[in-house]
């Protein structure tokens, strides 16, 4: 890995919390660019359908995997796979990516020919003592301006549990009880058989649309709800939803469902009104403690109990260590981690959103660090880092929602302003210039200075226009501040 992008993976946590260390799952940041170099050269040369195009030479599927580069993982990751450090793992990726790898690669390569933004696969790796690892992958593409896909995040699940305890319930239904007590996931066996007495009067009394049936009378969700019959849960389950035995789990079940969880069972409800005895669906519960609980739910009427759902299966994997990496990918795809304000994409984006909506008053404040350059002359890339947090932090202070503030470019910042006049404009510019002041007078150091232009625009059509003048005050400022003090860029 060269110098330059070890320091970019290094200060993604630089003078804060590091998120990518504190996540509890598996991190990776990989480096996709030259795997996208040899997608445009695919694309150029005529082919339109890469899986027919890997099918033809499997080799190519290899060739693929050795584009990709490591750039960081964490503690998590070397955990996972029994590694000492980043080294150890990265020397032995041939022992890690093999085998049955390879069938989930192809799909994770077609979710990014198709510019997905990244792929969600389910994949099998191994660890360095051999171990068979079953894993759920989620990635996303990050915004980067250097080079496209050259900053890609991978986060992991280790799913290899679950999967063998499905392998080994396929395997032997003789060991099934056994199973369902020790198996590594909640499961629970319900009876749903008054449910379907209820459907089955509301169909006599000629209901048919039953998603407005609910609409109309909500409280028909909380009936089912107590017309369910627990008939037995497993030990894992007490240990999720922190229970000290079945009796209190079953006596405090309404403890359990939060408000979300009504919703998704009215989800549950209307599946079942339509015949789909077995659906899944992501849930929200409570443990008995009152922690929130993100759950995958697996549904599924036994065998032979079809007509009155008498045995109900449900199966509860707890996703929650996801959900909060999720969250995490969410927040990168639409922040500056640096100084904790919204990237270029997303500026990008919500300028198209209210070129949409024909919003009809929109301002902009174009905003330029005046002394990057000296402090990074004077103390180093971290004095340069620690001005742009320091910036970021007026940022965040000045400008109220529905403003956002965005960094764009290495020390350029804009700052959109729906519904905000030149005088409202020019109150919140104040404001920045007065937290600056303040900062100043707690950080010494490198002075914190900006350039500033403004523009207010009344016509949905012309947003882009409207930029390009608070790009060309910011830069008359900018020539009139180095004016001053006889400086050079």
């Amino acid at each position: 890995m060269d110098e330059s992008r070890m320091a970019s993976a290094g200060a993604m946590g630089a003078g804060q919390p590091d998120f990518f260390e504190a996540t509890p799952m598996a991190l990776w940041l990989e480096d996709y660019s030259a795997l996208h170099a040899q997608f445009e050269r695919w694309r150029a040369e005529g082919v339109t359908d890469l899986r027919s195009w890997l099918n033809q030479d499997r080799g190519r599927l290899r060739h693929c995997a050795d584009l990709i580069r490591i750039v960081r993982v964490n503690r998590q990751a070397l955990s996972l796979f029994g590694a000492r450090t980043q080294t150890d793992l990265m020397d032995r990726l041939a022992d890690v990516l093999r085998d049955e790898t390879f069938e989930g690669w192809a799909d994770e390569l077609e979710q990014l020919w198709r510019g997905h933004g990244g792929f969600h696969s389910q994949t099998v790796n191994y660890a360095l003592d051999g171990r068979r690892l079953d894993l759920s992958l989620k990635a996303v593409i990050l915004a980067d301006e250097r080079q496209p896909w050259d900053r890609v995040l991978v986060a992991m699940e280790d799913v290899t549990l679950l999967q063998e305890a499905r392998r080994q319930a396929q395997a032997s239904a003789r060991d099934a009880r056994e199973f369902f007590q020790q198996a590594p996931v909640s499961l629970w066996v319900e009876d749903f058989s008054a449910i379907r007495h209820l459907f089955d009067e509301l169909r006599q009394q000629g209901i048919s649309d039953f998603r407005t049936f609910l609409d109309v009378h909500p409280d028909f969700i909380e009936r089912c709800l107590q017309e369910i019959r627990i008939i037995d849960v497993n030990d894992y389950t007490l240990k999720l939803f922190k229970a000290a035995s079945r009796e209190q789990l079953i006596g405090r079940i309404g403890d359990v469902f939060s408000a979300e969880s009504r919703d998704s069972f009215a989800e549950q409800l209307i599946e079942l009104w339509h015949g789909r005895l077995f659906h899944q669906k992501e849930v929200q519960n409570n443990t008995l403690e009152g922690d929130a609980l993100h759950i995958h739910l697996q549904l599924s009427v036994f065998e032979g109990h079809e007509d009155d759902w008498s045995l109900v299966l449900l199966s509860l994997t707890d996703i929650t260590a996801r959900k909060k990496a999720e969250a995490y990918l969410e927040y990168l795809g639409k922040h500056d981690v640096l100084t904790q304000l919204k990237n270029r994409s997303y500026f990008v984006d919500e300028l198209g959103r209210l070129q949409r909506k024909r919003t009809p008053l929109v301002s902009f404040i174009a905003l330029d660090l005046n002394n990057l350059k000296q402090a990074n002359d004077e103390g180093g890339h971290a004095a340069g880092d620690d001005l742009l947090r320091r910036f970021g932090e007026v940022l965040n202070k000045a400008v109220d929602r529905p403003g956002q503030a965005a960094r764009i470019g290495g020390d350029e910042f804009v700052v959109l302003l729906p519904g905000y006049d030149e005088a409202a404009t020019r109150k919140v510019l104040d404001n920045i210039h007065s937290l600056i002041e303040l900062n100043n007078q707690y950080y010494g150091g490198v002075a914190l200075s900006v350039a500033a232009g403004e523009s207010s625009c009344r016509n949905p059509d012309a947003l882009e226009q409207a930029l390009k003048d608070a790009d060309r005050s910011l830069y008359e400022a900018k020539r009139r501040y180095y004016s001053t003090h006889e400086r050079r860029r």
